[in-house]
Order: structure tokens, then sequence, then C-alpha cells
């Protein structure tokens, strides 16, 4: 409960027709020692209070605390699992853009530059290979696993 200043001076003043003026220092005298007094018993209780019930209440608690620590980290842990796999599942059909760190994309180019190396060097391989086969076969091109099914000879193209 809450007294405003409103309140006080009606107090006063109810206080200053009932008691009147020349008691009034007196009464407000005693008023103050009761309220120091009331102030010190309640300091007093309150420190009974905590030192009889809260401390040995935290003091129970403190190995409950500790043997649920493990069940907590648990819990927290199965909960981000579970932020991953509805997220996964949201984004499920999304087109997704990849976040790459800079030695990644230092890695996966030097990665495609190899891979192109090594598909050029086997076309070129491919290509010696069909030419060599192309003056042995008298003009006939013959696909890479020898077949010469559909495929028509160096001739017959340039007569048509």
């Amino acid at each position: 409960m809450k007294i405003g200043f409103t309140e006080l001076v009606v107090v006063f003043l109810v206080a200053l027709f009932v008691i009147g003026p020349d008691n009034l220092p007196a009464y407000a005298r005693k008023l103050g020692e009761a309220l120091a007094e009331f102030r010190k018993y309640s300091e007093s209780a309150t420190k009974d209070i905590r030192e009889s019930i809260v401390e040995p209440l935290e003091e129970a608690q403190r190995p409950l605390k500790e043997a649920m620590q493990p069940i907590t980290d648990t819990e927290k842990e199965i909960r981000s699992n579970v932020k991953d796999i509805q997220k996964s599942l949201e984004d499920i059909g999304k087109e997704k853009k990849p976040a790459v760190e800079k030695d990644t994309v230092k890695e996966n180019a030097q990665e495609s530059v190899s891979e192109v190396e090594t598909e050029t060097m086997k076309a070129d391989d491919k290509t010696e290979g069909s030419i060599e086969n192309e003056s042995r076969n008298d003009g006939i091109i013959t696909d890479s696993s020898g077949s010469s099914d559909n495929i028509r000879t160096n001739t017959d193209s340039k007569a048509d």
C-alpha cells in the first residue's frame, strides 16, 4: 500500500485537530521511535528467516542443480538438433546459397582447374587416338568403342 503526498497531508491535518498543536511533536517523536523499533524487529525477523529457512533450502538445492546440469545440457543439445532438423525440412526444395569461406573457394577453384586440365588431356588423347584410327581404317570414322555402326566414311560425307 502506497501513501501519496495528499494522503499524508490529510493524516497530518486530522492528527493536528485530534491531538492538538501542543501534543503533536511528542506524539510524532513516539511514532518515529515506534517505527524505528518496528524496522529493527522486522530486519531481525527477516535475518532469522533467511538463516533458518532460505539458506538450508539453497544448500539442499545445490546438489539437485548439479545433478540436473547434464540433463539440462542434453535438453539444450536435443532442442538444437530439433531446430536444425526443422530448418533442413523447411529448406527442402529451396535454392540454397551456401556460406563459403575464402579457403574453401580457393580449394574448389584449384580442384576445378585440375579437373579441367585432366579432361583436356583426356580429350587430347582421344583426338590423337581417333586421328590414328581414321588413318588405319582407310577413312572410316569410328567412335571410342571401335564401333562403326551408322557412321559414314569421310569419302561418303564428301560426296554429299
